[in-house]
């Protein structure tokens, strides 16, 4: 080969290959796959956690019994002073005091005692006035919760607390010094430069009655990875010149009976906390070991704050050990993601964080990891460009698949039994990439040298053609003709069959030929006005059995206009859509003159002859169930009947559009609109299932919405039922698995609380422009749908109120006993909320 084409050679591919994916390592596509992998390596890593980290939860059964959060903190300050009783060694709360709690009586007994204060010092008051006195003391130290914890703080001497710094780089100097309780917290023994140290703007601290009382203060901000999973602990932070610790260094130090002078930074590099050495990353953070749990539950010890408050727990439990107190509840507080868990309360990070710290469980990037995934980059690039070429393909494919394993065995195998990340799926992404690349040359290279063969072969398939086509066969010559490529002498082929489709009135067949000719050579002959005839026959001529018989009341004119066909005793005017079953057509009932839909569906064509006669039964007896229903926000069904194994529902017809549309970002309607519409299907099905009928397939694409008249209705009662035990002739199950519930995916006997689960889905993708459950396959779908929680919506769309959080959640619930019962509940429900909800949907961010 002459040196200008040396472009076209294998080798050039591969370094071609190599130097756009050694640009592409370094983007956010390529450190999400690392992280993906990274994430598998911590699931396969085993390792027990610290049994002296116990977690008291603020969990749904202690909110549930002591009421909406948050509460009055003396509630707190007692769960304080029982562990100090029981011997806790340390007691770290993951609850934000940044603000003091003012009971709504204290500001009046503060304000009649300072009136009782005043009176006259000469005047002796009376009895009854020294009890009221006394009775207004008591009730302000009663009230007054914050020194109450305070008080229970301090004596207990081991708790710490959190304050939140603001992330940034900050331009000048502070406005004012920190306050002596924060200030004792910062770290003096830092060596090296601030650079290596996440900077910081502002921050919050804890109120100084509660803060002042503190063990300690350390941080509790994260680092959300580039997936917006949490997989780092920022061990230092740096606001301004100082230097504070984290929560969980500080919960760790103290139950070491050591301080913020026993820590010693090495910014970059590590930090040193007694003689515990914590490797970090290039910015201080400590890579941390997620501990798997067991049989769905937690990795720690995690027991409900409300047994505990009432004793149900003895506090002796809790001697010498770590206590994190923290939230867990739904709508409380924000889950974290992390590579165990996709909704991790932070309190449960925090407990992770703790363990690792004194357990000295870490995953490690070694100082030279860099180098060694560079190398293993050039060595895959080496074998891309050097020796891959010069293999044959079932060689190369062996080679590749051997050193694939290598790479994928090498990270596990550091992950899991050495604690080392080293980044390999950058060379792995490479030698995928790059094989397919160079085989799918190869192959293209093959195909030039088979061209010569395939128009030997198009001669062929064009008399096989016509000789099938002599014979009355017109299906398999139009496949053979298919399999020639296209020219003018082609054209008058098919144009002949065509015509041949069209003398046995199979206008939808003639149509096909029509629509493959046309996208060679639009202008043919008169093919504009054949293919236009030919629609609008197809369109039109109702097909009975099998057997090709027409409508006896649908004719071709002379002049090739068409008569309108009848269906039953209904004219059909045109066609409206295709569904999954059939189409529907606007008809008129011509003796009222009443317009109607009308939904067609090809039993005989769908099912086979053995079910036949079942399907047909089920189909009017669900006809006739639907047809009983007389509900505002229900389509009205008229009829249903046959005519050549064509079964048809007459139906009223509705002139909006389903809510398909306004599911999608972008076009989301305001919130208070999507309740309103949803409460009122929810009406619907309440009304359906006390008539003990079940819709089966509520979806967007089921309920029917005419913006000007604010109309909402839902449609096909009763047909998912004809269809969910059948299949159809590809053997594919009908139906729409996104929006089932789990029980009708495992197919479980099912009631209304079922239709309840497909509204939630609803409900969620319509706030959020998003489905809950989404999978790269079936089986994965039907996963996540029966075993896995949906994303929290407010972390996709924040402005969406907890009560509507709560009131999705609920409508989602795996266990049908937990789920809203009726109809009725969840449309209540949903009308509260439209009160809450903001007028607009904000710009929602979704996360692909």
């Amino acid at each position: 080969m002459g040196k200008a084409g040396f472009w076209k050679t294998d080798w050039f591919l591969g370094l071609a290959v190599s130097c756009v994916m050694l640009v592409v390592a370094n983007g956010e596509l390529m450190g999400s796959l690392e992280r993906k992998a990274y994430d598998l390596g911590v699931q396969a890593s085993s390792r027990s956690p610290l049994d002296r980290v116990a977690v008291i939860a603020i969990d749904d059964a202690s909110i549930a019994n002591l009421g909406r959060w948050p509460w009055p903190r003396d509630r707190l300050a007692k769960m304080t002073d029982l562990l100090a009783a029981g011997k806790a060694k340390v007691v770290a709360n993951t609850i934000f005091f940044f603000e003091p709690q003012i009971d709504p009586g204290y500001v009046y007994v503060s304000r009649m005692l300072d009136i009782y204060s005043q009176a006259p010092e000469n005047s002796e008051p009376s009895p009854a006035m020294q009890k009221i006195g006394g009775v207004l003391k008591e009730a302000e130290l009663a009230l007054n919760t914050d020194r109450i914890l305070a008080e229970s703080i301090g004596k207990a001497g081991n708790v710490l607390l959190p304050m939140l710094f603001v992330l940034g780089e900050p331009r000048g100097r502070p406005d004012q010094g920190l306050p002596e309780f924060v200030a004792k917290n910062r770290l003096s023994q830092v060596a090296g430069g601030s650079d290596e140290v996440w900077p910081t703007l502002a921050l919050q601290i804890p109120i100084e009655a509660l803060g002042s009382k503190a063990a300690a203060i350390g941080h509790l901000n994260t680092i959300v990875d580039v997936d917006g999973a949490i997989r780092t602990e920022p061990l230092v932070l740096r606001h301004y010149d100082d230097y504070f610790p984290s929560l969980s260094l500080m919960i760790a130090a103290k139950s070491l009976n050591l301080g913020p002078a026993d820590v010693h930074v090495t910014p970059g590099r590590e930090v040193r906390l007694g003689n515990l050495r914590i490797p970090t990353d290039a910015v201080t953070q400590m890579h941390t070991f997620f501990y798997a749990g067991h049989e769905g539950k937690p990795a720690f010890q995690v027991d409900s704050f409300y047994d505990v408050l009432t004793g149900k727990i003895p506090v002796g439990k809790y001697q010498d050990k770590i206590v994190l107190i923290g939230a867990t509840a739904s709508g409380v507080g924000t889950t974290q993601v992390t590579p165990v868990s996709p909704a991790m309360a932070p309190v449960l990070t925090l407990a992770h964080a703790v363990s690792s710290i004194l357990q000295e469980h870490f995953f490690i990037t070694p100082e030279w990891g860099v180098w060694a995934g560079l190398g293993a980059f050039v060595l895959v690039a080496a074998y891309l460009i050097a020796f891959l070429p010069r293999l044959s393909a079932g060689a190369g494919a062996v080679a590749t698949v051997l050193i694939l394993v290598a790479l994928i065995g090498a990270h596990f195998a550091l992950m899991v039994g050495s604690g080392l990340w080293i980044q390999l799926m950058a060379s792995a992404a490479l030698l995928l990439v790059g094989h397919l690349m160079l085989t799918t040359k190869r192959f293209l290279m093959t195909e030039r040298g088979k061209e010569k063969s395939d128009a030997d072969s198009a001669e062929s398939n064009r008399m096989l053609g016509l000789a099938f086509q002599g014979q009355g066969q017109f299906d398999m010559a139009f496949d053979k003709f298919r399999k020639c490529p296209l020219d003018d002498a082609l054209m008058e082929n098919l144009y002949n069959l065509a015509l041949d489709f069209e003398r046995k009135r199979q206008f939808n067949k003639a149509e096909a030929v029509f629509h493959y000719m046309a996208d060679y050579n639009p202008k043919f002959r008169d093919l504009e006005q054949r293919l236009k005839r030919a629609k609008a026959m197809s369109e039109t001529v109702m097909l009975g059995g099998s057997g090709g018989r027409t409508n006896d009341s649908t004719m071709m004119l002379g002049d090739g206009q068409v008569e309108k066909p009848m269906l039953g005793r209904y004219q059909v005017e045109k066609e409206l859509g295709k569904g999954a079953m059939g189409v529907v057509y606007l008809g008129r009932d011509p003796k009222i003159n009443r317009v109607v839909a009308i939904k067609t569906m090809a039993l005989a064509q769908e099912f086979d002859e053995d079910e036949l006669a079942d399907v047909k039964e089920r189909f009017f007896r669900e006809a006739e169930t639907a047809g009983r229903l007389n509900h505002q926000n229900i389509v009205t069904m008229y009829d249903a009947g046959e005519e050549h194994d064509l079964a048809y529902i007459a139906m009223e017809f509705l002139k909006g559009r389903d809510l398909v549309p306004y599911t999608k970002p972008g076009q989301l309607l305001p919130l208070p609109k999507v309740l309103s519409i949803l409460a009122r299907v929810a009406d619907a099905l309440a009304y359906a299932h006390s008539n003990n009928v079940v819709h089966r397939d509520v979806k967007p694409a089921n309920v029917m919405y005419e913006p000007e008249s604010d109309q909402v209705k839902v449609t096909d009662f009763g047909i998912a039922r004809i269809t969910d035990s059948s299949r159809t002739k590809t053997g594919m199950v009908l139906g729409t698995p996104s929006y089932m519930s789990p029980e009708q995916l495992s197919g479980k006997k099912i009631d209304g609380r079922s239709d309840l689960f497909s509204l939630g889905v609803t409900l969620y993708q319509m706030v959020c422009g998003k489905l809950p459950f989404v999978g790269d396959s079936m089986a994965q779908l039907m996963f996540r749908i029966a075993n896995e929680a949906q994303p929290d919506i407010r972390g996709i769309n924040p402005e969406v109120p907890e009560s509507l959080a709560a009131v999705v959640n609920r409508a989602l619930e795996k266990d049908v006993t937990k789920r809203y019962q009726t109809g009725e509940q969840m449309a209540s429900d949903l009308r509260t909320c439209i009160n809450q909800a903001p007028a607009q949907h904000p710009d929602v961010d979704i996360l692909l």
